[in-house]
């Protein structure tokens, strides 16, 4: 453990008699929350198909929450009033931001890091050359990896809390289309390609196309196609299509980069990125 964990491990045994106007807890906070904006620390890894997640972390940002008094940020035109400042100096950190991107203090933006008019809330990850295209959302501690491209209006949702549960986990070179959304500590591996309009979530069932076998519940394995579809399934009331993933065609590394195979797999099966 290292000296910054036990830190903040020790003020969450006894947060709920913290002194918030106390400078030695804010400062131990905030240097916890400065690790993670900076990338150094992350709420969540891959070791091999486990997700670790580096629960200190989780408890400097609900920390954080406790101690930090709400304040009117004024931005041009605009006006908030929240605990938690936004992301500064993007030029210095390579990032491009948009006219209506906003990230939060807290959040890690790789050099290269393109965000069109979108959100990147605070514990989040994002990776190297990553696209968070028009209103795309970020939820809080979402670990994104490098060269992936969010489509517009892709929601990747947040998990905060309990402490322990792993957030949505995206792996590098991944392509998702538009208005999906990927929540609950769903994984979309190594790079793989959604179609437009998929939900993942722990309960959704992925399956194989050509076997009709369901891989997976949640999890995509690298380098697949996936697409949105139904499964029939029987209630007292009849049959219903319940959602699943269905994944069309798995790729051998770096041929998510071969537009040309990808869009006609795509047209195939009348489905669009």
């Amino acid at each position: 453990m290292s000296d910054l964990e036990g830190r903040i491990s020790e003020l969450w045994e006894r947060r709920e008699a913290l002194d918030v106007t106390d400078e030695t807890v804010r400062e131990t906070v905030h240097e916890a929350i400065d690790e993670l904006d900076a990338g150094k620390a992350r709420v969540a890894e891959l070791d091999g198909e486990d997700v670790v997640v580096h629960q200190w972390c989780k408890q400097a940002i609900l920390l954080l929450f406790r101690i930090a008094p709400m304040a009117t940020v004024e931005l041009g035109p605009f006006e908030y009033a929240d605990k938690i400042p936004l992301k500064v100096q993007y030029e210095r950190l390579g990032v491009r931001v948009v006219p209506g991107a906003s990230a939060r203090w807290g959040s890690y933006l790789a050099p290269g890091v393109i965000m069109m008019p979108s959100y990147v809330n605070i514990g989040a990850y994002v990776g190297e050359n990553t696209m968070v295209d028009t209103w795309a959302t970020v939820g809080s501690c979402a670990q994104i990896g490098r060269n992936v491209h969010l489509s517009g209006g892709v929601g990747i949702g947040g998990v905060l809390e309990p402490q322990n549960a792993a957030p949505v986990m995206i792996g590098d070179e991944v392509m998702i289309g538009s208005r999906s959304m990927i929540t609950q500590g769903a994984i979309v591996g190594e790079g793989s390609v959604l179609g437009e309009g998929v939900i993942l979530n722990p309960s959704i069932p992925v399956i194989d196309a050509e076997t009709g076998a369901e891989v997976s519940r949640g999890v995509v394995p690298p380098w697949s196609v996936g697409v949105q579809a139904t499964r029939l399934k029987e209630f007292p009331g009849g049959h219903f299509g319940m959602p699943c993933v269905l994944l069309l065609r798995r790729l051998t590394p770096g041929e998510r980069h071969d537009k040309t195979l990808l869009n006609q797999t795509l047209r195939d099966h009348g489905v669009n990125v």
